[in-house]
């Protein structure tokens, strides 16, 4: 990574992945968690749901609601992440593409 000063601080252009960028394990994996929450959280007020209410529509149990929305999600698979979205009226499209880069990257696009 480029690094620049601004007013005497050197500053990094972040890759993207906050996770990656300061070396947590897994960090692909945590950056599709996230995105799936945060979309979950936005469901859940879009819908008006409480978290009791949310976590009946998901199919999982109120502590666990209480846990991702405080940022815990790691007792949820992203699979069951992107279930709780179907239940909360949301479609997943994965689509594959050959990559511009000699690696490949996972991007989620919300929208």
């Amino acid at each position: 990574m480029k690094t620049r000063v601004i007013d005497g601080v050197a500053v990094q252009r972040g890759s993207g992945n906050v996770y990656a960028d300061l070396g947590v394990p897994d960090a692909d994996k945590l950056r599709i968690k996230t995105g799936l929450v945060i979309e979950i959280r936005k469901a859940m007020q879009g819908l008006g749901l409480t978290q009791q209410a949310a976590a009946q529509r998901m199919g999982i149990t109120q502590p666990k609601v209480s846990d991702m929305m405080r940022g815990d999600f790691s007792n949820l698979s992203e699979r069951k992440l992107m279930d709780c979205l179907n239940r909360l009226g949301y479609d997943i499209e994965i689509r594959v593409k050959p990559a511009a880069a000699p690696v490949g990257q996972l991007l989620i696009a919300a929208g």
